[in-house]
């Protein structure tokens, strides 16, 4: 075997380095993890999520990331894996919580059953999305896997905030638009609902 590697695509490697170094607006760090939905879905790399971690107290940018399951063939590609992989990755410090005051991730989405767990062993303390999980299974037809109902007082429980609604509504526009894109064939439903 020649060893493993996992290379974010030009677009996501130059749209991470152009931004900011510090985001301290809520409604702004959104915005970046909404478009970075938008353009995972306009390059073909991936599903409708993108997602961005920040310092929660200096809003320090600690990594920006996108939905790449399609494009690297690697299911647990989701845009919250990536980004807490390259935010680790630059930190080398797999506890985002030992070199980051509050460490947020802003995902577009509601994260799905893997991506819960993967947020809990990174040391994320808060969770902001927008989108609600029932939205995206009902307007995309992915299939979020087995969240429990109180999913959310499970993260508060452990310590990590969780706050829902801001872009909410551009969020809506993005699945909609990778909807339509898969019903007319020009990009797969990848885990989709068996109907």
């Amino acid at each position: 075997m020649n060893g493993y590697s996992v290379f974010a695509p030009d677009w996501l490697r130059h749209r991470a380095a152009g931004l900011p170094d510090v985001i301290t607006d809520p409604d702004e760090r959104m915005e970046v993890a909404n478009e970075l939905a938008a353009e995972s879905i306009a390059q073909g790399t991936g599903g409708p999520f993108g997602a961005l971690i920040v310092d929660g107290v200096t809003g320090a940018v600690l990594g920006a990331g996108a939905n790449l399951v399609t494009s690297s063939n690697l299911a647990t590609a989701h845009a919250e894996v990536v980004t807490l992989s390259m935010a680790q990755f630059q930190a080398k410090a797999w506890n985002l919580s030992e070199i980051a005051q509050e460490p947020t991730l802003i995902v577009n989405a509601q994260p799905c059953a893997m991506c819960l767990g993967a947020l809990i062993w990174s040391g994320i303390r808060h969770l902001e999305f927008a989108a609600r999980g029932a939205d995206v299974e009902a307007i995309t037809g992915f299939d979020e896997g087995p969240v429990p109902e109180d999913w959310a007082q499970q993260l508060e429980r452990r310590g990590i905030t969780v706050a829902q609604g801001r872009g909410e509504t551009r969020a809506h526009e993005i699945l909609s638009s990778f909807r339509r894109l898969v019903d007319n064939g020009s990009l797969p439903l990848y885990n989709g609902r068996a109907n």
